[in-house]
């Protein structure tokens, strides 16, 4: 009985907040107010990105619309187009980012780029996908109109570097906002995007310049717990051998986190895309697309870490993946929270925090740590999947590892994911975007500061002058900082859904605090 009560007093707390994180995340998405209309759309590919309609905005409410559909019914691809420009408002032109003409030096470049992508405190407009935000915020550039929540970290770190606290602060209280309203931190801030997060790196933003002020102090506690509801919601319907949303029971009973989606419908901003990869796997769509949709939680949409095919992104099952870079960040949190309310005086927080992190640190050193280095667990053959990819050095970036797992990792980094430009994502040339020969710059940030931290100066100052070479020949050959970058051959990256993408946030972010972190690498000095 005593036990009953104990698991009951853990339990209710998360039953309450996942009700009240599914009564907070129904606001409707096109998907939902379009239904028909929507499908015809994109289906027929009206627009090159799928990402255009679902940043529109209706003219008219979405009944009269979808009434007077329902009685035109469009035969033609021409008539349907012309039903969408009679009824809808194409998304604001983004003004391009404009080469430098007498290419500015890096730290210059990067300085004169925030105002282009700084974006105004938004109310959102009536018929518009986009969520409204209190304070002003930057955006990545190109397709991304809209804030997107594990990207701003890395753009929150240029920001601060770069003199831009109020900026960076502000964007704090977006995410804030965002959680009050809907109990979570979306993908980005659209209705579409309500149904799924990315990775938890709130607490590592409040954590760049902690505030003074113990009334915000005590809200950003708040919205910390309030997110790990989020996360461990599914705590109520997990058991061995079967997942819940977001929790994962293992073995021993202890439990990790995945990542989850929780729609399982194609991604209304990549709807034709995954309507075609369905389409060529023996699977149920609906699992598919739940797959497809948590790989996007990940924030590695795509990469061979989720796919039981490298080849093949419909062999994709992320689900069935238990992430260490979620669980290391995840780790991470509980440690913040745990610290938090110790400062407040919150003994039973600090209490109940210390022990989550304690028992998630057991289970990561049980199931993610096999043969000398860190790797995703896989749930459908209870082993470390082979894929050797950038997500090890999160337990080093988290300050989790100890110095054996350190310098292991750190072996492993210099022989397998190095690259004359940078760190390599994985090993393997798939295709997609999170593979070789890609590196990102949110991961050669998370690896140099970990290795770096560990007391591997040398190599981190090493990874960090490959990087930091490949984006100022980039930039010089073309005038642009961009998403992603071939480490391999130091050009451009590629592979995706979409077009490589300049602009960019995390990349002047990254490049800033390098910059920032070793002066010496200034290629203008």
């Amino acid at each position: 009985m005593r036990r009953y009560l104990a698991m009951r007093r853990y339990l209710l707390p998360l039953v309450f907040a996942f009700t009240a994180v599914s009564a907070f995340a129904q606001e409707p998405s096109p998907a939902d107010l379009y239904g028909p209309l929507f499908v015809d759309v994109q289906t027929q590919r009206l627009f090159p990105d799928s990402k255009t309609f679902v940043d529109m905005t209706a003219r008219r409410p979405a009944a009269d619309i979808m009434a007077d559909y329902r009685a035109a019914q469009p035969q033609t691809r021409d008539a349907l187009a012309a039903f969408v420009a009679a009824n809808f408002d194409p998304p604001a032109a983004l003004p391009a980012v404009p080469p430098s003409g007498e290419r500015l030096g890096l730290k210059a470049h990067i300085a004169s780029l925030w105002p282009q992508l700084k974006r105004s405190a938004l109310e959102a407009a009536a018929g518009a996908s986009v969520l409204s935000l209190p304070e002003p915020y930057v955006v990545p550039g190109g397709r991304f109109r809209e804030i997107y929540y594990w990207d701003s970290y890395f753009t929150m770190l240029g920001l601060y570097a770069d003199g831009q606290d109020a900026l960076a602060q502000s964007m704090q209280t977006d995410f804030e906002s965002l959680i009050q309203r809907y109990g979570h931190i979306p993908n980005g801030a659209r209705s579409y995007y309500l149904s799924r997060s990315q990775p938890p790196v709130f607490a590592l933003m409040l954590e760049i310049k902690p505030s003074a002020d113990p009334g915000r102090q005590s809200r950003e506690l708040a919205a910390l717990r309030r997110e790990h509801d989020f996360w461990m919601a599914g705590s109520y319907c997990a058991v061995k051998y079967t997942p819940c949303q977001r929790v994962v029971v293992m073995p021993d009973g202890s439990r990790l986190n995945r990542y989850w989606d929780d729609r399982d419908t194609p991604r209304e901003e990549a709807y034709a895309e995954d309507v075609a990869t369905a389409a060529r796997s023996d699977r149920p769509s609906a699992g598919v697309y739940r797959d497809l949709r948590a790989a996007a939680e990940s924030g590695w949409d795509f990469s061979s870490r989720w796919l039981k095919e490298p080849m093949d992104l419909s062999s994709i099952h992320t689900t069935d993946i238990v992430p260490v870079d979620l669980n290391s960040l995840l780790w991470k949190q509980e440690t913040i929270i745990a610290e938090r309310c110790r400062q407040l005086a919150d003994i039973v927080c600090a209490t109940q925090y210390d022990n989550w992190a304690r028992d998630r640190k057991k289970a990561i050193t049980r199931y993610l740590w096999r043969d000398h280095r860190f790797a995703d667990y896989d749930l459908s053959t209870g082993r470390p999947t082979l894929t050797v990819s950038a997500a090890m050095l999160y337990p080093l970036f988290v300050g989790l590892a100890t110095d054996a797992q350190a310098k292991e990792t750190a072996r492993l980094t210099r022989l397998q994911l190095t690259a004359q430009g940078g760190l390599r994502t994985t090993q393997n040339p798939t295709g997609q975007q999170w593979d070789s020969p890609n590196g990102w710059p949110p991961l050669q940030w998370i690896a140099i500061k970990g290795l770096n931290d560990y007391g591997f100066g040398r190599q981190a100052h090493d990874l960090a002058a490959r990087f930091i070479r490949t984006v100022d020949l980039t930039y010089r050959d073309t005038g642009k900082m961009l998403e992603k970058y071939d480490v391999e051959t130091r050009r451009p990256g590629g592979g995706g859904e979409y077009p490589l993408q300049d602009g960019f946030g995390w990349t002047n972010g990254v490049t800033r605090a390098l910059l920032a972190e070793y002066p010496d690498l200034d290629p203008d000095q």
